[in-house]
């Protein structure tokens, strides 16, 4: 097998700088939506004419456009079934054509990976090219899969920061005489640029509690498209006590001071892990580094003496 003139420098030279161009668009992105924000905050008339981050846009984007094409042409089978529906749902991906989308993507992932290390290490031994590339395949297949469980759980960090925020709205509007429904509503667009993915949340409750959803449902919902325990319970509270007449502004300060605390024993737990989590880093680098520094000296010492 002769060796082809794409090399291992080469790919790996792309490869670093798709990623760099990457990063650049993600910074540009971020930063667009920061100038957004702070002129949704100090200039309130002009956030009027802004749109706004809660309501879906008219025109629909590449990606969408793209997906949509894509949808027509693959099986459904790539799609991932109801599990991978579920999850992408949690990350906050809400389009009909994610699932799609996503599955398109593990596959070319899948494929190419595993062909450009087949073509990096054309006239090696049969053998090592066979283990990388079934590495590479099983890599290529799986690393999508990882990406949208670590964007699950950054997603649910968000929102377990800040469901205490919303709750103690709640309970002042709800004492201030507003009605649930209102409350959420009112929450929800005063938490738009500080929590946006609450707020959207909220907005999904009000929607269906506005479409003929029963209450009870629209809240037990907000757990599946979240999967965060902590707004289970707080579904199931508010649930209670709407079907036992009980008090709601005291339901809902019992569960913001209950999830403050349980922040407070997470950061504590955090806090204590620290010292154990160090120990690794410091085997690996620093005791190294510092016995080279301690026991060099007297090595070429003993060296110098037995010569």
């Amino acid at each position: 097998m002769q060796n082809l003139p794409i090399s291992l420098p080469l790919i790996l030279l792309v490869v670093v700088i798709a990623g760099a161009v990457s990063v650049a668009v993600y910074a540009w992105a971020a930063g667009r939506q920061r100038r957004e924000i702070l002129m949704r905050v100090e200039n309130p008339t002009l956030a009027a004419t802004l749109p706004s981050p809660l309501l879906a846009s008219p025109r629909k984007s590449f990606s969408d456009r793209l997906a949509e094409w894509l949808a027509d042409r693959t099986p459904e089978s790539w799609t991932g079934g109801e599990q991978a529906s579920t999850k992408l749902v949690q990350a906050g991906f809400e389009s009909q054509t994610a699932a799609v989308l996503y599955g398109s993507i593990r596959v070319v992932f899948g494929i190419l990976l595993p062909l450009s290390v087949f073509v990096a290490l054309a006239g090696r031994p049969q053998g090592t090219v066979l283990m990388y590339v079934l590495i590479s395949v099983l890599i290529g297949f799986l690393a999508p899969q990882a990406v949208l469980d670590r964007l699950v759980q950054i997603r649910q960090d968000r929102l377990r920061k800040a469901v205490p925020d919303a709750l103690d709205l709640l309970v002042v509007c709800v004492e201030a005489g507003v009605s649930l429904d209102a409350a959420i509503l009112r929450v929800a667009k005063d938490l738009a640029v500080t929590h946006p993915d609450l707020a959207g949340e909220m907005m999904v409750i009000n929607r269906k509690v506005n479409a003929g959803v029963p209450r009870e449902q629209a809240l037990n919902g907000l757990w599946s498209r979240t999967g965060l325990e902590e707004l289970r319970g707080l579904a199931a509270s508010m649930v209670q006590s709407e079907r036992w007449g009980t008090s709601i502004a005291k339901v809902l300060r019992v569960n913001a001071e209950t999830l403050r605390r349980k922040r407070k024993q997470t950061a504590e737990k955090k806090a204590a892990q620290a010292s154990l989590k160090m120990m690794g880093p410091l085997l690996l680098f620093l005791l190294p580094a510092l016995f080279v520094v301690i026991l060099g000296p007297a090595a070429i010492n003993i060296s110098q003496a037995f010569k």
